[in-house]
């Protein structure tokens, strides 16, 4: 039975984000077993990377920037109401754990330095896209509509009419300063300004 789990696995489609709403799951969404840890080692492992792959699909897809381990459990995300299943906390920690060690997810970190994650409900950002790739994004943005040496408010660069099409619209405003500050080490832009009223200059 395990190694034609495993055979199951290695035949799954990859995971790739969805335009359509609502989100189009995976066939291995309505399989059972998907939400039980495997016991064999090379089938969990493909497990946990189609579970990586359906989160940061989901979270493109609802333009979600970071999760809350516990809000995210009574979500469709790992809740599949139609046949009954759903991950467990500690198999649901795990998957993010996997992800983080990919460089998809990462532990939200308080004004202290201390990990939200550290808790049982611990909040989480997915990485569908990393902070370097929003980075590029942006300054791919910045070239494409003649904004060097422009000044911007970080509102107008998220939340504007002119950045609708991009996915960096809407983006967490906490994803955005670290966006920004890449680029600030590059030398592409600099911030200034105190919180609600910061702007931002491209280089």
């Amino acid at each position: 039975m395990v190694r034609k789990h495993a055979d199951w696995w290695a035949a799954m489609d990859c995971l790739g984000a969805s335009n359509k709403n609502p989100f189009a799951f995976p066939s291995s969404y309505s399989f059972p077993p998907f939400f039980t840890r495997q016991p064999n080692t090379s089938t969990h492992h493909a497990q946990l990377q189609k579970w990586s792959s359906l989160v940061q699909a989901y979270c493109r897809h609802h333009r979600l920037f970071k999760l809350s381990l516990t809000d995210s459990l009574d979500s469709d995300l790992f809740h599949n109401k139609k046949i009954g299943k759903r991950l467990g906390r500690e198999d649901a920690r795990e998957v993010v754990e996997f992800m983080r060690k990919e460089g998809r997810a990462e532990w939200v970190v308080d004004d202290k330095g201390k990990t939200r994650g550290a808790g049982e409900g611990g909040e989480f950002w997915v990485w569908w896209r990393n902070v370097e790739e929003w980075a590029g994004l942006i300054a791919e943005w910045v070239d494409e509509t003649a904004q060097k040496n422009t000044v911007l408010t970080l509102y107008e660069l998220t939340e504007s009419e002119a950045t609708l099409s991009q996915e960096f619209h809407g983006m967490d405003p906490e994803l955005l300063q670290k966006a920004l500050s890449v680029l600030v080490k590059r030398g592409k832009a600099q911030v200034f300004g105190q919180e609600d009223q910061q702007g931002v200059k491209f280089f």
